[in-house]
């Protein structure tokens, strides 16, 4: 007998503090007492964001203006298969409280960790918590050019995650460039990502690792802890697939265009992008020819944001 399908559009309701909001389910409810995103059930002739202004006016008494989509996660339990729909939110009218009796609170995205939630909520979490910009670090002609320009991306751009790519390096001075752009992160409320050994990973302590698809595909368990940002770049259905199991916690997909760098190469486009990021339940990101320009596009076909070496490192 086939699994009933249910359709749940949600939302990610940020205020000024860059705080986001979470309801606790009644107890008396499926998988009560558990924290969640707010949101409800798709009636029939409803969009995703139809309901979700519905379900907030009735839980919350706001009214939802301006709304971007954020992640669509399709998750298997025992009885039932559930799409979560998520909307992120920014601009909306009214104080949001809990009209039906449930309590709600104002949550910084960094101890979501601490809540207990439904487990179909992991990849909503991590969307939640993941920037929409992602900077790939370039070239530069020596250390003191990669302090300058990695500066001014965390300051004048807003950084929130940088790779450290730097595959012209040998192991020690990719580990002492690491180091340094560590504590620059650090000091500006970035995360950074290195591009290298998994011995250097350990020894600098950075908040993830990013596997190179060849890597990626000859790896048969995940190999970092959990509290560390997994990362991967993809190009295909089969990579995607393979970073999924892995337990990586996003992934870059290129090329979405092509690249000065790469002329004449087949690129996925946007419309095959959004059936790629349909088939997995984590955030990826749209590399290859993207700019900020390309923020809002990319969203609108299922993408956390944009990766980019050129449109940041400048």
């Amino acid at each position: 007998m086939p699994k009933r399908r249910v359709h749940v559009a949600a939302a990610a309701i940020f205020n000024d503090q860059g705080q986001v909001l979470i309801a606790r389910r009644p107890s008396i409810a499926d998988q009560g007492g558990l924290w969640e995103f707010p949101g409800g059930k798709l009636a029939p002739y409803e969009t995703g964001l139809e309901a979700l202004r519905r379900e907030l006016r009735e839980e919350l008494g706001i009214s939802i203006q301006r709304a971007q989509p954020l992640i669509r996660v399709h998750h298997e339990y025992p009885d039932k298969h559930i799409l979560l729909d998520v909307w992120e939110t920014h601009d909306f009218e009214g104080e949001p409280w809990g009209r039906e009796g449930q309590a709600v609170r104002w949550v910084n995205p960094d101890d979501l960790g601490r809540y207990a939630f439904p487990a179909a909520n992991g990849p909503i979490i991590r969307a939640v918590t993941l920037p929409h910009d992602y900077l790939i670090t370039g070239e530069a002609s020596d250390e003191d050019e990669f302090d300058r320009k990695l500066e001014r991306a965390l300051v004048e751009d807003d950084i929130k995650l940088v790779q450290l790519r730097a595959h012209d390096l040998d192991e020690s001075a990719y580990r002492a460039r690491a180091e340094r752009a560590l504590a620059k992160c650090r000091e500006h409320g970035a995360s950074l990502i290195l591009n290298c050994s998994l011995e250097t990973f350990r020894a600098v302590n950075a908040d993830g690792l990013h596997l190179p698809s060849r890597e990626l595909m000859a790896l048969t368990h995940r190999p970092i802890e959990e509290g560390k940002w997994l990362a991967a770049s993809t190009h295909n259905d089969e990579q995607l697939a393979q970073a999924q199991r892995l337990g990586c916690d996003f992934a870059t997909l290129s090329p979405v265009r092509e690249t000065p760098s790469h002329p004449g190469a087949v690129t996925i486009g946007w419309h095959d992008l959004q059936q790629m990021v349909e088939e997995v339940t984590m955030p990826v990101y749209a590399l290859g020819g993207t700019s900020r320009d390309d923020g809002d596009r990319a969203r609108a076909v299922g993408a956390q944001g944009i990766a980019s070496i050129r449109e940041f490192w400048r």
